[in-house]
């Protein structure tokens, strides 16, 4: 490709990037951002299942030990 030919697709490309502009949800952006999201709640009844008192740690020390 001459050199003619490779700038001119190149400036084209530039012009194509110039004038883009993507739609963006800005309150997506801020609940990603901030870490809060609406879908937290779904992942607090999980915590009824694990005994208090529980560690993972201690488990799996007990089945090392045990095998």
């Amino acid at each position: 490709m001459g050199r003619g030919r490779q700038k001119a697709k190149h400036t084209k490309i530039a012009r194509e990037l110039k004038s883009y502009s993507p739609t963006v949800d800005y309150d997506q952006l801020e609940r990603e951002l901030t870490g809060h999201s609406h879908d937290e709640d779904r992942y607090a009844a999980w915590a009824d299942y694990e005994p208090e008192g529980s560690n993972a740690d201690d488990y799996e020390h007990q089945e090392r030990s045990a095998g």
